[in-house]
């Protein structure tokens, strides 16, 4: 039997261990001993390897010519999940940065994570017409909206087949459900700290990827909202607090989604915003069996290899005592858009 003090022992322990610590705990462990150390120097570089963790279709790197960050530490979604539970603010660990292989991509079909019903009446198609040119759950203007053009530059709105439907992963009309299909990095800034970058061309209308994290109902969103303010403006947080208001046709009511990513999202949550509007479209996405829209982003135009992905957060004029905004644009107003939610 293996003398459980042996450096190789010790290296054995630290695979199952180390990738399940924040980064203060992990450089605690590294400084124990040599076997340590290089297991946790092991696990940081995988961690800078992917910020999806092994989630998505695609490895998505960190690039810091910076300061001495590798990665910044999040739990990762590839969707949008309920609220956790209260006394969960501090969510269990997730695995990042073992030396196993990938894990299996999110696969077909995908699961219920939102906490909410899904609709009962199912899929509107006739069988065999889902994502064909007859489909019921998809807009006649879909591919115009997701570019941008079919909504004056505002938020436009699309429909998917989903759970009701009898079509797979393969369906036309599941385009935003497979994951992030295109290659990014998330690359440090020395003034706006994360942002998320194409690291490939990317065509205009194409799908980039979801906003994920978690669903919040308005009190529990405004609540974090002014802790998030707090510590914003002491430097000591990056929220990723998205509020999205959607006017119905009526006009008299208004559909409010709000959605956190500052703990727990996904790579969407490194987008910064851009004051002329940016280079990705928002677009909310329902599907014939949820209840509640996903935030997707598609390409507003043609975006070069290297290009920064950005899209505007809104009027910066609701609080011109916001922020700093530093996007570097012609139309810049000098402050981050916030609102009191």
């Amino acid at each position: 039997m293996r003398n459980p003090a042996t450096p190789g022992a010790v290296t054995e322990s630290a695979e199952l261990v180390l990738p399940l610590l924040p980064p203060r705990d992990l450089a605690a462990a590294a400084s124990a001993c040599r076997a340590l150390r290089a297991a946790a120097s092991a696990v940081t570089a995988r961690r800078a390897a992917d910020a999806a963790r092994g989630l998505e279709p695609l490895p998505i790197p960190f690039h810091n010519r910076v300061d001495s960050k590798p990665y910044a530490y999040f739990l990762y979604t590839p969707f949008s999940l309920a609220r956790l539970a209260p006394g969960a603010s501090s969510p269990g660990a997730q695995p990042w940065g073992g030396a196993s292989a990938r894990p299996d991509v999110p696969t077909w079909p995908r699961p219920c994570l939102d906490g909410f019903p899904s609709a009962v009446c199912g899929c509107a198609c006739d069988e065999g017409e889902c994502g064909g040119p007859r489909c019921a759950c998809a807009a006649a203007d879909a591919e115009a909206d997701a570019a941008g053009s079919g909504s004056e530059g505002g938020m436009g709105s699309l429909g998917e087949c989903g759970d009701g439907c009898t079509c797979g992963p393969s369906c036309g009309n599941r385009r935003t459900q497979r994951g992030v299909a295109v290659r990014l990095r998330v690359v440090r800034h020395l003034q706006k700290g994360w942002g998320l970058h194409a690291a490939e061309a990317i065509g205009r209308g194409q799908f980039v990827c979801e906003y994920a994290g978690e669903f919040l109902t308005t009190e529990e969103a405004r609540k974090r909202h002014r802790l998030y303010d707090e510590l914003a403006s002491a430097g000591k947080l990056s929220p990723a607090l998205i509020v999205i208001r959607e006017h119905l046709p009526s006009g008299k009511a208004c559909l409010r989604v709000n959605i956190d990513a500052t703990k727990v999202g996904n790579v969407a949550r490194f987008i910064n915003h851009s004051c002329d509007g940016g280079n990705l479209h928002p677009v909310l996405v329902r599907t014939s069996s949820s209840l509640l829209p996903r935030l997707c982003f598609f390409a507003a135009r043609d975006v070069v290899e290297g290009e920064e992905l950005t899209f505007t957060y809104g009027d910066a004029r609701v609080r011109p005592k916001g922020l700093p905004c530093f996007c570097g644009s012609l139309g810049c107003c000098g402050v981050l858009p916030s609102e009191e939610t």
